[in-house]
């Protein structure tokens, strides 16, 4: 995999298809898109989750981001963070950082109440412990004491404000408040490659790239990968979103707005949300070098809306260490 610092060779850039014409690590020219990844703002908030081991701190993690891919129709965007060792948590067991986001903060904070009520609490030997400062506080542990009926008391853990709530096992600890701040939802890039099985195997080393070397952010798709791109609305349904024709190869000879080149079988997306926009940019990059090592990938893309969709920006050309310079001065690709 390609380190996150180390610049591509641009071997040129095709101006009829505004695209970076970079040598990959097998010898392998990859088309760049020169496009962005357009991003909007989601609240956020981060659950620490701690066990009694990292088993049961998975199970309750994976549990918990359960059906939370998009809002589009999920009711809310959640997914696994990382893991962090039992001598860097409040109560020095092993936990797992999550991370949840939805449109409106009061949303947000019903999600954390149902997902941590539901989830957390019903999990064996689990606690529940903020994991994010933000500019504002949800009152999450102050609203599900409740569930204790009388019986639940104020406690400590590692110095943090949190309610004891009685259950069959002994007590399910929660913190009294979770921090929420606006963050970045929706960054993406899209891998095109010759077959199916080459284009899985570069998600998931951008995932695992990602996983490894960028902080502060999720990828809420199932293992990190979409395969089912939407667009807005639909061509003729009432509908919020629908598949994406332009990007499905088996519609290549079919629509006239294809963007599959002949040589590609397979496009998968990777989507990222993140804490800052920093962190977004971070992950594409790295995900963006891992997957363009992998051979038979063709063509790295981004989703966008021409900027009707909201205020952030990452450009695929800063994943790939492209200096900004003059179009004039663009090395024109060399004829076939």
């Amino acid at each position: 995999m390609l380190s996150n610092t180390e610049q591509l060779e641009i071997q040129g850039y095709d101006e009829n298809e505004k695209m970076f014409l970079v040598k990959s690590p097998s010898g392998e020219i990859v088309k760049v898109h020169d496009t962005f990844a357009e991003m909007f703002p989601l609240w956020a908030s981060r659950i620490l989750i701690t066990a009694q081991n990292e088993k049961w701190a998975q199970i309750a993690a994976d549990v918990t981001t359960g059906f939370a891919t998009s809002v589009i129709m999920a009711p809310a965007e959640a997914a696994i963070e990382r893991s962090v060792p039992a001598d860097q948590t409040p109560d020095n067991r092993p936990g797992m950082l999550i991370q949840i986001y939805n449109r409106d903060r009061f949303e947000l904070k019903n999600q954390l109440m149902q997902r941590i009520g539901q989830c957390i609490m019903t999990c064996p030997t689990t606690k529940a412990l903020n994991g994010l400062t933000g500019k504002r506080t949800l009152n999450v542990g102050s609203s599900l004491r409740y569930f204790g009926d009388g019986f639940q008391k104020k406690a400590l853990v590692g110095g943090r404000k949190c309610w004891k709530i009685p259950v069959m096992e002994g007590n399910f600890f929660v913190e009294d408040g979770f921090g929420a701040m606006e963050a970045v939802a929706g960054g993406n890039f899209m891998i095109f490659a010759k077959t199916p099985e080459q284009c899985l195997k570069a998600a998931e080393a951008a995932v695992e790239a990602i996983r490894t070397n960028a902080p502060d952010v999720i990828m809420p798709f199932p293992g990190g990968v979409c395969r089912s791109g939407s667009k807005a609305g639909s061509l003729k349904y009432k509908m919020k979103a629908s598949t994406n024709e332009a990007y499905c190869p088996t519609l290549r000879t079919i629509v006239p707005n294809t963007v599959v080149p002949e040589n590609v079988e397979c496009v998968l997306e990777i989507v990222l949300n993140g804490l800052t926009l920093d962190a977004v940019k971070n992950a594409m990059k790295v995900g963006v070098l891992a997957s363009i090592a992998v051979p038979g990938v063709v063509k790295i893309s981004a989703g966008n809306y021409g900027g009707k969709l909201g205020p952030f920006k990452a450009f695929l050309k800063d994943t790939i260490g492209v200096v900004e310079a003059d179009p004039k001065e663009k090395v024109k690709a060399p004829k076939a």
